[in-house]
């Protein structure tokens, strides 16, 4: 299975079916809420296709969008939605590729952009689109991070010079803090994450440095309020915990990380409740 475990990739696919991306589409400054509508999104692995469904704002209940499932590349592993709520992007593990859609404002039915999909490396697993939605990021189990301009009339993918970047072995999950200035993948194999700068003008990623985790980390997502990153150890049953240097974007170990989880921790996310 191309370096991955199947164990692994398996637990890692269950996660992102359970993963309901949300868009609250038709907002802008001049549109009532009363009329916003939200949409989960899915990437179905085995099926080779995104089901789309509304959102019922009363009871959070999912309805099938006409036309759902839509067609995607082989073995689509992860999906996400650009900040403007315009557009959709899959990563495709066995075509090698990226699928761009644009989501209809009014029903939530996803139609392919123009020239889609779009080249990858080999084995992309993970997508995200940076807080400015003008850049996407992919990671390629050839050891690469494969970056993006996102055309904002469009949609479309056009790779940043330099493109793909290097990271560590068989990288999973990439993200992207929410000051746009860094990102930051897992490395499964060589169980460390690469930090890096984002270039504002171009997209082009920098290498801060590689910052050891435990065991085989999959997800590192990052704490919107107090930007912390945490990465899931899927084979050292913890969770890692990091400081962000706003300056630099290097980790520091928060003290007493990792922390115990149960076992085979693929994911993680946080939260912040108003008390």
């Amino acid at each position: 299975m191309n370096k991955l475990s199947k164990k692994h990739l398996f637990a890692g696919v269950l996660s992102l079916f359970m993963l309901a991306v949300l868009c609250g589409c038709g907002a802008d400054s001049t549109t009532p809420p009363t009329t916003n509508k939200s949409y989960a999104y899915v990437a179905n692995y085995s099926s080779n296709n995104i089901s789309a469904y509304t959102i019922n704002a009363a009871t959070g209940a999912l309805t099938a969008v006409v036309g759902s499932p839509f067609a995607a590349g082989t073995d689509p592993s992860s999906v996400t939605v650009d900040p403007s709520s315009k557009y959709v992007y899959v990563a495709n593990y066995s075509s090698n590729n990226v699928s761009a859609y644009t989501i209809n404002a009014a029903t939530g039915a996803l139609t392919a952009v123009v020239g889609s999909p779009f080249a990858a490396g080999s084995s992309p697993y993970s997508v995200t689109v940076d807080p400015s939605g003008k850049y996407a990021y992919v990671t390629n189990n050839s050891n690469t991070v494969s970056a993006y301009t996102i055309n904002a009339a469009t949609g479309a993918l056009t790779a940043v010079t330099g493109s793909p970047f290097a990271a560590g072995s068989n990288p999973y999950s990439v993200t992207v803090d929410p000051s746009g200035k860094y990102a930051y993948v897992t490395n499964f194999v060589s169980s460390n994450v690469s930090a890096y700068t984002i270039n504002a003008a171009t997209g082009a990623l920098t290498a801060v440095a590689w910052f050891y985790t435990g065991l085989h980390p999959y997800s590192v997502p990052v704490d919107p309020a107090r930007k912390d990153a945490y990465v899931a150890n899927a084979d050292f049953s913890s969770v890692s915990a990091y400081i962000i240097n706003a300056d630099t974007g290097a980790l520091t170990t928060v003290a007493g990380s990792p922390f115990a989880t149960g076992e085979g921790p693929v994911s993680v996310v946080t939260v912040r409740i108003a008390q």
